[in-house]
């Protein structure tokens, strides 16, 4: 999973002190720029700003009471999934809340455009003198020895009082674009590995074995045979310049899956000057894990990849357009998978929240959300041998509105691998469906247990789930090579969910959609990992972390999926 290096960012809401500002309330602070980032001073007051602004939804608590509803089993509208004109009269603005901001905005010279299908996110263009007297700034270049280009951020953001409880959040503002951790293989020499579809050849404990999809089929009793339904379409996201490269693709498909087509292929979409060049070299690691076993285990499915922006873009900008792109988008597909993130106190609450309740509008209207939970084990993005046992979540797999999952490794018994990221959002209360399971684990905790303190118990919990994570084979530049992480559990499970979906389709049934209180309801589909410890790939097995359970625990979830028993439950 790609991560992203920062550190903390604090919150509070409490009216301006200063006299200057005595009509703003203050919105976000950071008390100083994170490790890294060298402030260049102010920009020019001429300096042309692009601010998005989001504003409060209308019924946002009654849409996420009516996503809990249709997702439910059992209930009596279950997955009778929301259409794009049901979701809207939701995430709407009042009318209200338009009106005090045009009414702002009039005063101020200010020419809004509405940028989302909502109209809760709007832009503005304003020079950064106007951005700092109005929302109380001070808007400042920073470098970054891992950037190619200053960025332009403020440590504080006001709003002014009549905005208060109308706008939610300013971006960018105090969130900062993060350097990239890019994904490299086990070894930094990629060689020829030998194939594995034998059990005995997948057990990944031996670091001489390895993962292929023949067998992630045998582990988890997932079928070969093709998908039928051309309407049910599988999602890949592609962030930060990792590109996928057909020919690999076909090279893999060929190699690992020789029963499907060999000139299957994928559609790419770009957004926000996204780009997928094809060629020699310039493929994406990761690019290359999620769609080729997002394909090599959903059999014949339709698969896009999404490429998103460029390698300095704003990684949460890039995840919101993502949402609105999707929110605009009639036809949907049913299955997205994501293996991106970066830790929560990055985000910040406001943009995070919104961002969160965006999934959520679009799982209400049958989409299925998978993201990775993170490869630092219970450190966050902090697994660096010094900074451990942080106890850091990561979004956006802390959102109650996606499905996050974890690794596992090995087999008889399968173990919640080091690296898996898991633990406790600083953001999100716990959803109803999963206070049960946060409970039961809570009671196996010890009062002596050294990391109690350092998360919030009655918050969102995650992973939901796991699969294997280690040693995958892919095609990379032309050549076979291991990679290991949540990624590459992820795409795994999204072609399982697209292959379940396959089958609802076929017998005239509502997919899968919002996917954690089925999962949650249906405890007896997974395989129960019970050993494990998260302290992450690179801090000592010695740090303080979770440790796995029996039943759900913040390592493995509920476990690793059987196919025919959760096939069984999405047909019942």
């Amino acid at each position: 999973m790609f991560l992203f290096r920062i550190l903390a960012l604090a919150f509070s809401t409490v009216v301006a002190a200063s006299p200057s500002l005595s009509s703003l309330v203050l919105h976000e602070h950071r008390a100083r720029a994170p490790p890294g980032f060298t402030s260049k001073g102010r920009v020019s007051d001429g300096h042309i700003l692009t601010l998005r602004f989001g504003l409060a939804s209308n019924g946002i608590a009654g849409l996420q009471d009516r996503l809990l509803s249709i997702s439910t089993p059992g209930s009596h509208d279950f997955r009778q999934w929301l259409s794009q004109d049901e979701v809207k009269t939701f995430m709407a603005p009042s009318a209200d809340t338009i009106n005090t901001f045009n009414s702002f905005a009039s005063a101020n010279g200010l020419e809004p455009s509405i940028i989302s299908p909502y109209g809760d996110w709007l832009s503005v263009s304003l020079p950064a003198s106007k951005a700092n007297e109005l929302f109380g700034a001070t808007y400042t270049n920073f470098t970054h020895a891992d950037l190619p280009a200053p960025i332009t951020r403020t440590l504080s953001i006001s709003l002014p009082a009549e905005l208060a409880g109308h706008v939610e959040v300013i971006h960018p503002s105090t969130a900062f674009n993060a350097p990239i951790a890019r994904r490299a293989p086990l070894s930094s020499v990629y060689k020829h590995q030998r194939d594995a579809t034998a059990p005995t050849d997948c057990d990944t404990s031996d670091p001489n074995n390895n993962i292929t999809p023949a067998c992630l089929q045998s582990l988890y009793n997932i079928p070969t045979t093709p998908a039928t339904q051309r309407e049910n379409t599988l999602l890949v996201t592609g962030y930060v310049d990792e590109w996928a490269e057909v020919d690999d693709f076909q090279a893999f498909l060929t190699q690992f899956r020789p029963d499907l087509p060999s000139n299957q292929t994928f559609v790419t979409t770009l957004l926000d000057g996204g780009s997928n060049p094809q060629g020699p070299d310039i493929a994406g690691v990761e690019a290359s894990l999620d769609v080729q076993y997002a394909a090599g285990i959903a059999s014949g499915v339709p698969l896009q990849f999404l490429s998103v922006g460029g390698n300095n873009s704003d990684f949460p900008t890039s995840v919101l357009d993502t949402t609105t792109f999707l929110a605009s988008e009639a036809q949907l597909p049913t299955v997205v998978t994501t293996s991106y993130g970066l830790d929560e106190e990055l985000w910040g609450a406001s943009l995070a929240t919104k961002v969160c309740d965006a999934f959520g509008a679009i799982s209400a209207r049958g989409v299925s959300f998978l993201f990775s939970s993170g490869d630092g084990g219970v450190s966050g993005n902090h697994d660096d041998g010094v900074n451990c046992g942080l106890f850091v979540a990561v979004f956006p797999a802390s959102c109650p509105w996606v499905t996050t999952v974890g690794s596992t490794i090995g087999f008889n018994p399968e173990v919640a691998v080091n690296f898996t990221g898991g633990g406790f959002s600083s953001i999100f209360p716990a959803p109803r469906y999963q206070t049960s399971a946060i409970s039961n684990f809570l009671k196996t905790i010890p009062p002596s247990f050294p990391g109690n303190g350092k998360f919030n118990a009655t918050n969102r919990a995650y992973p939901d789930l796991s699969l294997q994570g280690m040693n995958f084979l892919i095609n990379f530049r032309g050549k076979i090579g291991q990679v290991l992480g949540t990624s590459a559990s992820t795409p795994s499970i999204a072609g399982m969910v697209a292959l379940i979906n396959d089958r609802l389709i076929a017998q005239g049934k509502p997919v899968l959609g919002f996917l954690n209180p089925f999962l949650y309801a249906n405890e007896g589909a997974f395989n129960d990992v019970v050993s494990g410890h998260n302290s992450g790939l690179v801090c000592p097995a010695s740090s303080v972390a979770f440790d796995a359970v029996p039943g759900w625990d913040p390592l493995s979830g509920l476990g690793t999926p059987n196919f025919p028993d959760l096939l069984a439950a999405a047909l019942a």
